[in-house]
């Protein structure tokens, strides 16, 4: 076949295989790949302690050491290196800095069930974290320093006072919290009720939480279900759920 090609690309062939050949070489050269180099322990042991070193610093500045009521690690900034960011509720003009992950998914879910289903949320109306020192570690509003909580309108139903929704969307909130099935709890159920509040209520790493997330997310990809399709809380098997739900949780 060659002896049918033009001179120019078999010379043009014959430069890029040379070349291909020497990068090669040089790559097996480098210290990644010669079979008989060794890592110099002393070089290794500086790199272990730099990078506890950079651990350490980065838990100092995230970290309180103190743990919200639900058992989740407070943490004493937010978009800044540690678990918790400001993240947007699609759908909606609200945004939340809220823990990362399934905490984010459940808790960004009962926000967008609320919006389509209770009442359209404006911006500023959603009060996720709060810094540490501005919560009451025995009550759930700590949960919020932890990322693991939120807050709708708190200035609309304030901390003591239960009967600020009307029974149709207090059916609605107990069907939203059968569709986390336990994972969140209300906090219109407390002794001492703040019925704005929202709250994780299993610690870390419960495969519940992981459960309802996967669950969650699934919805999301399928039309017809998740957060923004409109469902009828009455329905028999539905009201059950939540009923069932709700005896647990008051």
């Amino acid at each position: 076949m060659t002896a049918n090609l033009p001179r120019r690309t078999v010379l043009r062939r014959a430069v890029l295989m040379a070349a291909g050949a020497t990068a090669g070489s040089q790559l097996l050269a480098t210290p990644g790949y010669a079979a008989d180099r060794k890592p110099d322990p002393a070089k290794l042991r500086e790199a272990v302690k730099k990078a506890q070193q950079r651990a350490d610093e980065r838990k100092a500045h995230v970290l309180n050491g103190l743990r919200s009521k639900n058992d989740w690690e407070m943490e004493k900034v937010v978009d800044d290196r540690g678990n918790i960011y400001t993240r947007p509720v699609t759908g909606t003009p609200v945004d939340v800095q809220v823990r990362m992950g399934d905490v984010e998914t459940v808790l960004v879910h009962v926000v967008r069930r609320f919006h389509y289903e209770i009442d359209a949320l404006r911006k500023g109306d959603v009060v996720g974290w709060r810094t540490p020192g501005s919560v009451r570690r025995g009550l759930a509003e700590s949960n919020q320093a932890s990322g693991t909580a939120v807050q709708i309108r708190p200035g609309s139903y304030p901390l003591g006072v239960r009967g600020g929704f009307y029974p149709l969307q207090e059916l609605v909130i107990r069907d939203i919290l059968a569709d986390a099935e336990g994972v969140v709890r209300w906090g219109g159920d407390d002794r001492k009720p703040d019925e704005s509040l929202f709250s994780i209520d299993v610690g870390p790493g419960d495969a519940r939480l992981t459960a309802v997330a996967e669950k969650i997310r699934r919805w999301a990809e399928t039309p017809g279900l998740g957060s923004g399709v409109l469902v009828d809380p009455l329905q028999p098997q539905r009201r059950k759920a939540a009923k069932r739900l709700a005896a647990q949780q008051v």
